[in-house]
């Protein structure tokens, strides 16, 4: 009877040592917990359903759904910003952008297009008068309602990239749902341009490696930013600011992030397109950012 307790009493403490064991190995590190660049915003509660014709792309459910605010940590002295280990892992698995060649003097101007505040054409002007050409992320409505506006941006040799049809968060979305905010906008302006849209930057920076993998399944390179302000209001110190923002934070290979919206940024515009050259830096497009997949 001893014999046999003693027996139970091993196996006992034998499936607790393996439970712990279990636990142990999911447990968060304390550099992960201090990780503050770009933690997840959030965790969807329930499984994203994934409902998409497997022959587009296939396993996502295996696939990462935590989402992340993009961000970056800004540096002293003109350096490249920081990015999380895990931003620049997913950044080069999906060939994704967020700095262009930072060897050289060289920039990237893009824009965010959410909604028309009157200021597009002026922001136009100044491109033209300036001989800079820029990247223009676009949504749904702005496409329907500002056809014009598209055409002359095509016209004058300016890159109209997705921003989607409706502005989501994508992770929050099914596959089907995602698939159809992205090809949407990209028929819409195909059938109004008769060019394809390339790139493709993430609604309010949210993104996932799922999003992150669909994206380019689709066919696009997603584009985030190093260089931006909380522009699209306004800014406490009005067009000075704006300024002062990109000239203390110009850094080579910049992918510079401006909001359309922003009179501010119109004003400062001209300014700034003329320092930045005046301090010996070159404005390039996405498309001398060479893929490296």
């Amino acid at each position: 009877m001893v014999r046999k307790l003693f027996f139970i009493l091993i196996g006992i403490f034998l499936c607790f040592s393996i439970v712990s064991c279990g636990i142990a190995k999911k447990g968060i590190t304390k550099a992960e917990r201090n990780e503050a660049l770009q933690k997840p915003l959030e965790k969807p509660k329930e499984k994203v359903s994934n409902t998409v014709n497997k022959t587009v792309y296939t396993n996502t459910e295996n696939l990462d759904n935590t989402l992340y605010g993009w961000g970056v940590r800004v540096l002293p002295n003109h350096q490249t910003p920081e990015i999380t280990p895990k931003a620049m892992e997913l950044i080069k698995k999906y060939d994704a952008i967020f700095v262009g060649d930072t060897t050289k003097k060289v920039v990237y101007l893009t824009f965010d297009e959410g909604y028309e505040a009157g200021y597009t054409p002026k922001i136009l002007d100044i491109l033209k008068e300036n001989n800079v050409k820029a990247a223009f992320f676009v949504t749904g409505p702005y496409v329907k309602e500002h056809a014009d506006l598209v055409e002359r941006m095509v016209e004058e040799g300016h890159i109209v990239g997705n921003h989607t049809v409706n502005h989501p968060s994508l992770p929050t979305l099914s596959d089907e749902k995602v698939k159809e905010e992205i090809t949407k906008l990209g028929d819409m302006f195909k059938e109004l341009t008769g060019k394809k849209m390339k790139y493709f930057r993430p609604p309010k920076g949210e993104y996932s490696e799922r999003t992150l993998y669909l994206t380019k399944s689709l066919g696009y390179r997603t584009v985030f930013w190093s260089l931006a302000m909380a522009d699209w209001q306004p800014l406490p110190g009005g067009p000075e600011e704006s300024y002062n923002t990109v000239i203390k934070r110009l850094h080579p290979g910049a992918v510079i992030l401006l909001h359309a919206v922003s009179k501010d940024n119109v004003i400062a515009l001209d300014r700034i397109i003329k320092s930045v050259k005046a301090e010996g830096y070159e404005f390039k497009t996405l498309d001398d950012i060479p893929s490296k997949m």
